[in-house]
């Protein structure tokens, strides 16, 4: 396994990163929160868009809304957690396992054993969530997704509003669970690799692909650039 301390989320080099890799965000493409598997078109769309990712690197997106609860959540959120519960965040860009086929990128870490989600919605979302009770389903593959990335033990999920109380839920480790995403895993991830290999051959070779190193170098450009006139 891999921590990833070195550049932030949303970066240039974050995005670069976990560019066609399968995240736990993204395990809902492949399985529905009551952990059956999914089946055709939601998994070809899924499949092509990790192999555009992997063949060029980040695929064009901007979310000025998701860029906003980012912010909130750095600025408030996290803050509110850590001074509540007594417990300090460990903030980090991305974990993936040792081939960089499957990874995570949470909240942060809590302490040896646990992460934590946050997410900042819309009042009505959020009293939906406070209301339920529940780690809400859009979010079930995310939660046991990370643990299954990192093998940590537990998971928990706040859904944090200024104007209401929070949500706070903790979610345990499930091996049960654990086996039904790595099985799930295991199928797509040659598909993954033949698709790619399939491209390879057509290609006549490997492509030029937007790297976490190529962003690295395109940051420092833009950081020693003098654009005085």
């Amino acid at each position: 396994m891999k921590i990833h301390t070195e550049f932030a989320q949303n970066s240039l080099e974050w995005l670069a990163a976990r560019a066609g890799v399968c995240t736990a965000s993204e395990f809902d493409e492949l399985m529905t929160p009551k952990f059956k598997a999914r089946e055709g078109k939601m998994v070809d769309s899924y499949l092509a868009q990790k192999l555009a990712e992997r063949w060029m690197g980040p695929l064009p997106s901007f979310n000025t809304l998701d860029m906003e609860f980012g912010k909130i959540k750095e600025e408030m959120a996290i803050p509110f957690y850590e001074v509540s519960f007594d417990e300090p965040i460990q903030q980090v860009a991305l974990i993936t396992n040792d081939a960089a086929t499957i990874g995570c990128s949470p909240d942060g870490l809590i302490g040896d054993d646990g992460g934590i989600e946050i997410k900042c919605p819309r009042a009505q979302t959020h009293t939906k969530y406070l209301l339920a009770e529940e780690l809400p389903d859009e979010y079930v593959l995310q939660v046991h997704g990370s643990l299954y990335v990192t093998g940590r033990k537990f998971w928990k999920f706040m859904s944090f509003h200024p104007k209401f109380p929070p949500f706070v839920t903790t979610i345990f480790r499930d091996e049960k669970i654990c086996d039904f995403i790595g099985e799930t895993l295991n199928e797509f991830l040659p598909m993954l690799d033949a698709g790619y290999k399939k491209l390879v051959e057509k290609n006549g070779g490997e492509p030029r692909r937007f790297t976490a190193q190529t962003a690295e170098s395109l940051s420092e450009t833009e950081e020693n650039h003098d654009l005085t006139p």
